[in-house]
């Protein structure tokens, strides 16, 4: 292994700062010896905050990562070995010239609404104004529960958890499990933020289904450089990327972005990978979704995604 330093590009975000931390240990942990170091690079999308996602059409290709576009032009040019990303920011389709090197292993997959008092989908007062970016998040929350008004909200994790406190508050704000996990807000179904105790209903997966890769730690590295795949590889967990990779897969085959309104939850057992989806129509948010489950050889991934698009 070279005696140079590899070099981590990262988004400058609490969360993406941590997520870089997680990566740099294990990585140190594979490879006694090897030094890190981090790039902070702010994305279109972080120096954007005042457009809605819906808006940044008109500035940049919201499916083509607004998230991830300046960390591929400092890999390009080799200021950066390797990016650290939120799968889930990651188009479906990969720019040429660049690859999911490895994945960290999962963590929780599920969505969690966050209210003052403790409270269900079902249980929200009728009416309540519910906080999110995601469209696939307003999508199953306007399905399940047609009365209630999805707000769109942008911002870093604790900035958007705070949007249940304060001067007119939202009724609800929904956030991913692992980003709350990460940061060591979400304990024992209570966030704790500015002094105050609010709670955090994890979903059940099956009922609201998660975004494709949610959860998921991906490192991304250029094509043509083996050494630095080489490096990452050994970090790689086999089952993550035995999912995800159906699940991205399945959005390819779709022709469906990151801000595309899909669900999409797979667990193994027993050697079979299993895959449930549930899409929306993009034209029309409030006619019923299409549903569906699939199981294969945990080898194949690939393939189931592309028996479930056929069904589609």
């Amino acid at each position: 292994m070279s005696s140079r330093p590899l070099i981590l590009g990262t988004r400058g975000s609490e969360l993406a700062l941590k997520q870089t931390e997680m990566v740099t240990a294990v990585l140190q942990a594979a490879h006694p010896g090897l030094v890190v170091e981090r790039k902070i690079i702010q994305t279109s999308g972080d120096k954007r905050q005042d457009l809605r996602f819906s808006e940044f059409a008109d500035v940049a290709q919201v499916d083509k990562g607004i998230f991830i576009k300046e960390l591929e032009i400092a890999l390009e040019k080799g200021e950066i070995d390797a990016a650290v990303h939120s799968l889930k920011d990651v188009p479906s389709d990969l720019a040429s010239g660049f690859q999911i090197a490895a994945v960290m292993p999962r963590a929780p997959i599920e969505d969690v609404l966050i209210t003052r008092e403790a409270c269900t989908l079902e249980t929200l007062p009728k009416g309540a104004r519910i906080g999110t970016s995601s469209v696939r998040r307003a999508a199953q929350m306007k399905w399940l529960r047609p009365d209630l008004e999805v707000v769109e909200v942008r911002g870093n994790v604790p900035t958007r958890v705070k949007k249940v406190l304060g001067d007119q508050p939202l009724d609800a704000v929904l956030l991913a499990a692992a980003g709350l996990i990460r940061l060591g807000l979400l304990k024992g179904g209570l966030i704790e933020i500015d002094g105050q105790t609010i709670h955090g209903l994890t979903l059940d997966p099956i009922q609201f289904l998660p975004a494709a890769g949610q959860g998921a730690i991906a490192i991304e590295c250029r094509s043509g450089d083996d050494s630095t795949r080489t490096t990452l590889r050994a970090i790689n967990h086999a089952d993550t990327e035995t999912r995800v990779i159906a699940e991205r897969e399945y959005l390819r085959l779709l022709g469906a972005g990151c801000q595309t309104p899909v669900g999409a939850h797979t667990w193994i057992t027993n050697g079979l990978l299993h895959m449930a989806v549930r899409v929306f129509d993009e034209a029309d948010l409030s006619a019923k979704p299409k549903e569906l489950e699939l199981s294969g050889p945990s080898d194949k991934p690939a393939l189931l995604a592309e028996r479930l698009a056929m069904l589609t």
